[in-house]
């Protein structure tokens, strides 16, 4: 699993962006197709599901090890070396943003999780879970680019190429709101469809999924940008500002709006906490944004 997830940026530093995308697509199917012949055909039941997975970590992790251990077409080639203590030291400090958002994202979720259960019941929960369904989709865009493009903005930061430095801020940020609208618009178009599919067998449970999707989903209209700078500014080497970011808004912001919206507004406040949360972030990117373009040369 660590070894996909590393191998998937070395795919993009070394130029083959396309080639990490077969990877992790022959893992997922790999996945898949394992599933149905362990479980479905040879009936192994949950055991069946747990080689499957194993077996498409191993095909996304150890195929770009074979690929990187031997010489190849791209910049990138593993061999020897040495222990850089400092260097490691930079990289995890580097890394505190992801780091928070994936220790947060799991204590959030539990919270949320008990004010719907407060407010709104095991429907609540239902419409929740099928809510980050949809959510895990949409985000994935944003996450997508902002991982791709990450290794091209540390080179031109590395190489001091302030005017393309420039260019890919720009046309980063155009783009990821050009996206955010129109992931918004879809989400409100698809709120009904989506929620039929998974919850249509009830219809108080889908009436309030449809509610919560419509409300929730403004959250896609600001998350993009918020997501970006985080990756942005690791990209610069900058690892205290992508962390403070990821921490005011995967936890302290999230927490808050969860705690007191409700108090406020019922479940309505549940559903509109993560906008809310995202809305605060913005206003904390905008302004780290602002204050270092000047020492970065972004902008």
């Amino acid at each position: 699993f660590m070894l996909q997830n590393v191998f998937q940026s070395f795919f993009v530093t070394a130029e083959k962006p396309k080639l990490g995308l077969m990877v992790i697509v022959a893992a997922g199917l790999t996945n898949m197709v394992l599933d149905y012949v362990f479980i479905a055909v040879l009936g192994f039941g949950l055991k069946g599901a747990a080689i499957a997975t194993v077996c498409g970590e191993c095909v996304g992790g150890l195929l770009p090890l074979a690929y990187f251990g031997r010489h190849n077409k791209s910049p990138l080639k593993l061999g020897k070396t040495h222990f850089y203590g400092k260097v490691l030291i930079r990289t995890c400090s580097n890394g505190l943003s992801e780091l928070m958002t994936n220790l947060s994202s799991s204590i959030v979720n539990s919270l949320y999780n008990l004010q719907l259960m407060k407010f709104a019941g095991e429907n609540g929960v239902a419409a929740y879970g099928t809510i980050m369904y949809v959510n895990f989709i949409f985000v994935a865009i944003f996450i997508g680019y902002s991982i791709g493009s990450a290794p091209i903005i540390s080179y031109h930061y590395g190489a001091q190429n302030h005017d393309e430095l420039k260019n890919l801020f720009r046309k980063s940020l155009t783009l990821i709101c050009i996206w955010a609208f129109a992931l918004f618009v879809l989400a409100q178009f698809l709120a009904a469809p989506v929620s039929k599919l998974f919850v249509g067998y009830d219809r108080s449970l889908y009436e309030m999924t449809v509610m919560g999707f419509r409300i929730y989903c403004f959250v896609f209209l600001i998350n993009g940008c918020n997501i970006f700078g985080s990756s942005f500014f690791t990209a610069l080497n900058n690892g205290p500002i992508s962390a403070a970011i990821s921490f005011l808004r995967t936890l302290v912001f999230q927490l808050s709006a969860v705690l007191l919206l409700p108090m406020i507004l019922g479940i309505n406040g549940i559903w509109s906490s993560v906008a809310a949360a995202e809305l605060l972030t913005l206003c904390v990117t905008i302004t780290f944004f602002i204050r270092k373009r000047n020492y970065y040369h972004y902008a």
